[in-house]
C-alpha cells in the first residue's frame, strides 16, 4: 500500500501510539482523520480531528459518513483496567471487551463499505503480545486482545474478496500512559512501533511484530511442553 496516496482514519489518535501513527502517516504524505472521543483534544498539525467513540454506534456511523474517502482504517483505541477475570470487577471486564473487541469490530463493519467503494485498502488492528500470552493478573485485557486477534484473522478472510487487507500489530510494553508503571528499560518507544506498523502496512504484512518479546512469544506458540 502506498501511504502517500492513502486517506486514513486512526482511532484513539489524540495520544500515545495513535498520535504517533497519525503523525507518521502525515509525514508519509497521507491525509489523516485523527479520531477521538473528544476531538478537541487532538492537537496534531496536519490532521483532521474527527469525533469517534468506539463504544457509540451513532458516532461510528457519523464518522464513516464524514470520512467517506478513507482507504486505511487503524483500530488503535484501547483500554486496560488490570482486572483479573475471577477477582476483578465484571464491569471492567465488559468495558475492556467493549473497547478492545467490539470497538474495532464495529469500526471495521462501518468503514468496510467505505474502503471498498474507494477501490479497496487496509485495516490495521492494534493488538498485543497478550493476544497469545495470558497472565492471570491481566486476564481481562489478555482475553479481549486474544478475541481481537481471532476477529482479525476471521475478518481478513471475509474482507479479502472485497479488496481489503487486514493486518495485526502486536507489541509488548510501550512508553505510553497505559504502561506507566513498567520500568523504562522494558518499554519500546511508541514512535518506533508506529514506524514499524506503517512499514508493515506498506509491505502488506498480515502480522507485524514490533519487539523482541513479542517475536519470542509468537515463536513459542509452536513449541510443545509435552514429553
Amino acid at each position: 500500500m502506498d501511504l502517500n496516496k492513502t486517506v486514513a482514519v486512526v482511532t484513539g489518535a489524540n495520544r500515545g501510539l495513535g498520535r504517533h501513527l497519525a503523525a507518521g502517516l502525515v509525514e508519509r504524505g497521507a491525509k489523516v482523520y485523527a479520531a477521538a472521543r473528544n476531538p478537541e483534544t487532538v492537537d496534531l498539525p496536519g490532521v483532521i480531528p474527527l469525533r469517534l467513540d468506539v463504544t457509540d454506534a451513532e458516532s461510528i456511523t457519523a464518522a464513516a459518513q464524514i470520512a467517506s474517502d478513507v482507504t486505511l482504517v487503524i483500530n488503535n483505541a484501547g483500554i486496560s483496567t488490570s482486572a483479573p477475570l475471577i477477582g476483578g470487577d465484571i464491569d471492567d471486564v465488559r468495558r475492556e471487551m467493549d473497547v478492545n473487541f467490539y470497538g474495532p469490530l464495529a469500526v471495521t463493519r462501518a468503514f468496510a463499505p467505505v474502503v471498498e467503494n474507494n477501490g479497496g485498502g487496509t485495516v490495521l488492528n492494534v493488538l498485543s503480545v497478550l493476544s497469545w500470552f495470558h497472565p492471570a493478573a491481566l486476564g481481562s485485557y489478555a482475553s479481549s486482545k486474544a478475541a481481537a486477534w481471532a476477529m482479525t484473522d476471521a475478518v481478513r478472510e471475509e474482507l479479502a474478496p472485497r479488496g481489503i487487507a487486514v493486518s495485526a500489530l502486536h507489541v509488548a510494553y510501550m512508553d505510553t500512559d497505559m504502561a506507566a508503571g513498567v520500568p523504562a528499560e522494558q518499554k519500546i518507544a511508541p514512535a518506533d512501533v508506529a514506524a514499524q506498523a506503517l512499514d508493515g502496512i506498506e509491505r502488506g504484512l498480515a502480522e507485524i511484530l514490533a519487539d523482541d518479546t513479542t517475536r519470542y512469544v509468537k515463536g513459542s506458540l509452536s513449541s510443545s511442553n509435552s514429553e
